[in-house]
This record gives C-alpha cells, sequence and structure tokens, in this order.
C-alpha cells in the first residue's frame, strides 16, 4: 500500500473550479476588468490552481514577498521558499485595478478565461533586492533579473479561483497536475519516488543519474519543465520526442513515469533548486536529483552551489530528500560511466563533448558517440535542426 509525502504545508492546494461554481464565474467575468498573463504569469496561475506551488492560493502579497526575498521562507519561518510568484502587470495596467476589486485574468492567447483574482493589496515591488537577493546578482543579462526588470513597478496580490487550465494541444497524456501524479504513485505502489528535473535532452550522464538513483527508490519521475525558457535552449516538443525514444529503449516502463512541469524557468541555480525540489515535493517525490549547475546560467553560481544551499536550511523546512551527484561521463579505461567519485583514471580517458562540438556534429548530421548519447535521441535532434534550417 503506498504511503504519499504530505505535500509542503500539509494540504494540496486546488482552485480550479468545476461545474456550477466555474460557471457562474465564467458568467461573471465577462463585466469584470480585463488582465490578460504573459508566459510567465500563466504558468504561475496554473501551478497555483493545481496545487503544485501548494501552500500558495494565489499571487504573493507584500508580507509573503518579503519574507521570501528576505529570509527565503514563508511567513513564520517553518517553510522554506526562494521565488517569488507575484503578478505585476504593465503600470497602465495597474493603475486601473482598485484593491477589493476582482479582476478576470486570461492566458496569452487573449481569448481564454484563466480565472479570477480578487485584489487583497498592491505593493511596490523591490526589483534590486530581488533580483540579488534571489538570482545573487543585478546584472540585466542575466534573464531571471531580465524577468524581473521588465515587470511593472506594482504588484497585485490576491487569491484566485481557476476555471481553466491554458490550452495546450502538446503531449497532453503527459500533462499531469499533482493530483494525478500523486495518484498514479500510488496505483503503482511507489512510497518513494526521485525526480528529475531537467529544461535538456537527456544525454549518458543524465542517464546514469536517474538509474543511480532509481536504485534507491520505488520509481522515477522524469519531469522535465517545459515553460517558458531562454530563446536558445531547444524548444519543449523536441524536448519529449527525445525523452518518450528514451524511456521507450532503456528504462523499465514499471517503475518510471513521463509528466511535464508547466513552470516558467527562472535560471537562478541554487535558489531555483529549492524551489524546483518544493514542487517536486507537491507533485507526489519523496527524492530531488540535485547534479552540477542545477538551473544555472552563465558563470553567474558555482559548479555545485545548488547543492551546498540545502546545507543552509533546516531538512524540515523542505522536507523533500536531495540526492546530490557529481559531474558524471563515460571513462573508456573503466568501460562504463562514471564520475570523479568512483572513476580513479585521468581526464584523457573520458568522453567529454562540449556543448556547441556537439551542436556541430548534429548539424551536420552526425551521431555523437554511444558515449555520450543515445542514438536514438541523436537522431531526433538532428531531424529538428534539419527542419529548422
Amino acid at each position: 500500500m503506498s504511503s504519499l509525502i504530505a505535500p509542503h504545508g500539509g494540504t494540496l492546494v486546488n482552485r480550479l473550479l468545476t461545474g456550477e461554481a466555474a460557471a457562474s464565474l465564467q458568467a461573471r467575468a465577462g463585466s469584470l476588468p480585463r488582465l490578460v498573463l504573459n508566459s510567465r504569469q500563466g504558468s504561475d496561475f496554473e501551478m497555483i490552481a493545481t496545487g503544485a506551488l501548494s501552500p500558495l492560493t494565489g499571487f504573493m502579497g507584500s508580507e509573503a514577498y518579503e519574507a521570501v526575498i528576505n529570509t527565503r521562507h514563508l511567513p513564520g519561518g517553518t517553510l522554506a521558499w526562494t521565488i517569488p510568484i507575484t503578478l505585476a502587470p504593465e503600470d497602465s495596467v495597474s493603475a486601473g485595478i482598485e484593491v477589493g476589486q476582482e479582476v478576470a485574468l486570461y492566458y496569452e492567447d487573449g481569448s481564454t478565461l484563466a480565472g479570477v483574482i480578487q485584489v487583497f493589496e498592491k505593493y511596490p515591488l523591490q526589483k534590486e533586492k530581488e533580483a540579488q537577493n534571489v538570482y545573487r546578482t543585478t546584472d540585466e543579462a542575466h534573464p531571471g533579473v531580465a524577468a524581473v526588470n521588465a515587470q511593472g513597478a506594482t504588484a497585485l496580490a490576491g487569491d484566485i479561483q481557476a476555471v481553466a487550465l491554458p490550452p495546450y494541444g502538446d503531449f497532453p497524456e503527459h500533462r499531469l497536475t499533482p493530483e494525478q501524479t500523486r495518484a498514479a504513485f500510488a496505483e503503482r505502489g511507489w512510497n518513494t519516488v526521485v525526480a528529475f528535473q531537467t529544461r535538456n535532452p537527456i544525454h549518458r550522464a543524465h542517464e546514469y543519474l536517474q538509474k543511480c538513483a532509481l536504485e534507491m527508490v520505488d520509481g522515477l519521475l522524469v519531469h522535465p519543465l517545459v515553460g517558458a525558457t531562454k530563446g536558445d535552449d531547444i524548444p519543449a516538443d523536441v524536448r519529449m520526442k527525445c525523452y518518450v525514444a528514451l524511456l521507450d529503449n532503456y528504462y523499465p516502463k514499471d517503475r518510471t513515469m513521463l509528466a511535464v512541469n508547466p513552470a516558467a524557468m527562472r535560471y537562478a541555480g541554487p535558489s531555483e533548486a529549492i524551489f524546483h525540489a518544493i514542487i517536486r515535493k507537491n507533485y507526489g517525490c519523496t527524492h530531488f536529483i540535485v547534479g552540477r549547475d542545477h538551473a544555472g546560467v552563465g558563470n553567474y553560481y558555482g559548479t555545485y552551489d545548488a547543492q551546498t544551499i540545502f546545507e543552509e536550511f533546516d531538512p524540515a523546512a523542505i522536507d523533500i530528500v536531495p540526492l546530490k551527484f557529481e559531474h558524471s561521463f563515460w571513462c573508456n579505461k573503466c568501460e562504463g560511466m562514471a564520475s570523479g567519485k568512483t572513476c580513479p583514471h585521468d581526464r584523457a580517458n573520458h568522453v567529454a563533448l562540449s556543448g556547441t562540438k556537439v551542436r556541430e556534429m548534429l548539424r551536420a548530421g552526425e551521431i555523437p558517440p554511444m558515449e555520450f548519447t543515445r542514438p536514438e535521441v541523436a537522431e531526433i535532434l538532428i531531424s529538428a535542426m534539419r527542419d529548422a534550417g
């Protein structure tokens, strides 16, 4: 019998209305002020609605916002939280919204009603402090800092009621809510589940980490992030084809599951590692893989900063087990995958390819060595690059 981990804060939030309640809100929404969410705001709304961001029931007010950017915890200090979840539209929009109003929220397509927010507070963002404390830099070249600065100056706080999730048309069988993943884990009898976060195709090094972790637990949730990412990241639809091909050919089907995380990427390095772990806890995972440079970008973070940050928190404040792995590689002398912890041989024996070299090979239609990537994954990437011109 499966006994699942409790969500962050103890209760899985569900703000998605159904039936008569949803119909009533939809009818009322037509007479309310209208706000169109951008991609990141829409992802945050969806994740609040489904409980992926439990215990949040809406966009943060000033007390929660300041607690997060100053203490890395929610108010009260017992629950870790490292990324502010705020709704700060363009200044011209927020200026026309009053405290106490209900506002109809629409997804990025402008026609799909997401739900309603009951605004209980308007407050100024502290963008420079948020950037420094969350992203550890105020450099505008950092994509996360740029996203913070691109927001309006004023945040709208309030609980949400949702009537619809975004109108996705892609890989619907893998778009599972926390309630659905938890039900799947329980049906499979999994008590311990390890999650793997990725925004890239899975190569042999990632596969090695996942399978090492799978030795310790009942099941593996491959949980790629498919919300907004940088323009040079590989598109989610291409990555999903890679994940499906890999899991179909090289993973035990009764111990592995693929679902997507609709979050927007923040590129916040250590802060985002904690955030990603909490999200996976809400999806029902008990363990979380943290590898080299988790959620990093550029040279803003140390190679293993995303691992050491877990030591700065009371484990009970996060309550999911981080599995920390070093950089892994194929060693010709070991004749297998290894890491610095297990391989005694010098780097001349290691198969190491730079991202630039791999992209050059793929563009030329060349499959990288099998020690680096599975051929099924390489073929999908070659085809995608060919189609993209």
